[in-house]
């Protein structure tokens, strides 16, 4: 693609990748053909070539975003299966991380739209007051009919999504370090999360027990922040560099005083963001080297667990199926391991048909854009059901409260499924049903 960008706008960094990523795209069209927007709205501008059009425009002439940038650029769910089908390598993820950090600086949104996106960023990134937000949502589910009007639509779909009833804090959550059993066979941090530890809060738990099951000191640091994905798709830059720097001084802290081999990390969401630290902080002179080494260290569950040696295990008659997270498959192609663990659990397991295609959570997405959300999570449980599994593994918490909203079959986080398989308890979702 040919751009027309001064010298003077190239001698801003984000303008300057903007425009070598811009030029990359050759305008083929293949990423249409896997874009979840394009596919259910199928309009031009809500594709990635669409946005990419729209960006360049925008940067290109130096100009404010607008109202048809917004709108176009808000209903992308960031879920990256462009950049997998993308013949040029097109770094859609950076391009469209600055166009909406452009807008944020930009562009005055309509006043409950800040509203919303104000509340979300305060309370998701902090367990505390989501865990309050969650016990109030009780009192204002009765009133999500008069919410259906497009200005509150948003807090309608929050109380929708808001669970029934809050799990009890998990011990493991807690700073602190958990002992190996048997010989050490290695040493990682945790990350704990934001919104996991809160809505379900047996994920971590699971990951610590198995992973001291099998030789691994697990570290839960003190004064981890959220990863800051949450924000950062906001355009909330500063919110989530300050998060960002805040978590690589936390981990640097533990990699100098007693090492680690890998940041573990259980939400493929918050993985992608942690693995770009490296770029995120790439201008910042006291932080650079220290983030660059934080991502280079950090692996989601699924990925450190294939690195280790795990016991075969016979057939159990069960059968998965499993839904790859967008964060997972194509923010971090990671597309093997997790089905390769299950399997070698004794899982037999099914791949939905369009499992390119996202569920509709993507962080706030299903709040933010709910009725865009609602048509893929319909499209996405049709797929899934249709393998007649008795169980649905993912990886990440968006997923599981997105589509576990959807079906009545249960769906897990394979990390829990993994403990059950080596040695641990039955999943409290699993108790009641006659596999288990």
């Amino acid at each position: 693609m040919q751009t027309n960008f001064t010298l003077a706008q190239l001698a801003d960094p984000h303008v300057a990748e903007s425009e070598q990523i811009l030029r990359k795209c050759v305008h083929c069209g293949f990423c249409t053909a896997t874009c979840p927007t394009y596919v259910t709205l199928g309009n031009e501008l809500d594709s990635p070539r669409g946005r990419i059009y729209l960006i360049k425009d925008m940067l290109e002439n130096g100009r404010a975003a607008d109202t048809q940038v917004v709108t176009h650029i808000d209903r992308c769910l960031s879920c990256l299966a462009c950049t997998t089908t993308c013949p040029s390598g097109v770094d859609y993820m950076h391009l469209v991380d600055h166009a909406r950090v452009h807008i944020e600086k930009t562009y005055k949104r309509p006043f409950m739209n800040r509203l919303t996106r104000a509340v979300l960023a305060a309370v998701l990134p902090y367990p505390g007051r989501f865990r309050a937000a969650l016990a109030l949502a009780r009192i204002g589910r009765p009133f999500t009919g008069l919410m259906r009007g497009a200005a509150l639509k948003p807090f309608a779909a929050m109380l929708a999504l808001a669970p029934r009833s809050i799990p009890a804090p998990s011990s493991f959550a807690r700073p602190g370090r958990h002992e190996p059993q048997g010989e050490r066979r290695g040493r990682v941090a945790i990350l704990t999360g934001c919104a996991q530890p809160v809505l379900d809060p047996a994920i971590n738990a699971a990951t610590i027990r198995l992973l001291t099951r099998l030789g691994v000191e697990v570290v839960v640091p003190e004064g981890e922040a959220c990863c800051g994905a949450l924000v950062h798709h906001m355009g909330r830059e500063e919110q989530a560099l300050a998060s960002a720097r805040a978590n690589v001084d936390v981990w640097t802290r533990e990699i100098e005083a007693g090492g680690l081999d890998a940041i573990v990390i259980t939400a493929s969401g918050c993985g992608t963001t942690i693995k770009d630290y490296g770029h995120m902080l790439r201008l910042d002179p006291a932080y650079a080297g220290k983030a660059a080494r934080v991502s280079a260290l950090a692996k989601d569950i699924t990925e450190y667990l294939a690195g280790l040696d795990l016991p075969a295990h016979m057939p159990k008659g069960i059968t998965v199926a499993y839904h790859s997270a967008c964060s997972m498959q194509h923010g971090q192609k990671i597309t093997t391991a997790p089905k390769h663990l299950l399997k070698a659990a004794g899982f037999t397991v099914r791949d939905p048909a369009e499992g390119h295609l996202c569920c509709g959570s993507a962080g706030t997405y299903n709040i933010m854009q709910p009725d865009i959300s609602a048509a893929l999570k319909a499209r996405k449980v049709k797929n899934i059901e249709a393998t007649k599994a008795d169980i649905i593994a993912t990886g990440n918490i968006g997923c599981i409260t997105q589509i576990g909203s959807g079906t009545a079959t249960p769906i897990l986080h394979t990390v829990e499924l993994l403990d059950w398989a080596y040695g641990g308890a039955v999943p409290e979702k699993l108790r009641d049903l006659p596999l288990a």
